[in-house]
């Protein structure tokens, strides 16, 4: 990697003796983007997983999103997307969706530890602009919040 990312000098040679700003850069840059992965532990894992939401869930529905979710012994929150072909032809535009979704989560995930949580998309949800689109986002965020807080107070 160290090869493949020196500079040329000006003279033609490469440098040997120390890595340059471009290595460092990239270095840099990889550890930061590991922060910002979807990892498998904030990932539903399984259909069995998600048949536990589907079956036992509280419900937060908006024009663009269904967002199905339950209480969990997990201190993270995990998340499933079911974003259908039915509602959204172009894979370009359900690609679309779902990275949105993601960064949404990883935006709000401080505040949904215990939760496991599916979305699934609308029609009409890839007609609307990102602003529009992760305003809903969060508001469901925070609807899940509450009425997860309003269960344990009830415990």
């Amino acid at each position: 990697m160290q090869k493949a990312a020196r500079s040329l000098r000006r003279n033609g040679t490469v440098s040997q003796d120390k890595p340059d700003n471009v290595t460092r850069d990239l270095k840099r840059n990889a550890a930061r983007a590991k922060r910002f992965q979807f990892s498998r532990n904030e990932r539903l894992p399984d259909k069995a997983a998600f048949s536990r939401v589907f079956a036992n869930a509280r419900r937060s529905r908006d024009r663009s999103f269904t967002v199905l979710f339950r209480k969990t012994q997990n201190a993270e929150a995990r998340l499933g997307l079911a974003v259908a072909k039915k509602n959204c032809r172009l894979a370009v535009a359900r690609n679309r969706l779902k990275r949105i979704i993601r960064e949404s989560f990883r935006e709000h995930q401080s505040i949904l530890g215990g939760l496991d949580i599916v979305v699934m998309n609308n029609k009409g949800a890839e007609s609307l602009s990102n602003r529009e689109l992760f305003k809903s986002l969060a508001a469901h965020w925070q609807r899940c919040q509450q009425v997860a807080r309003r269960g344990q107070e009830k415990n």
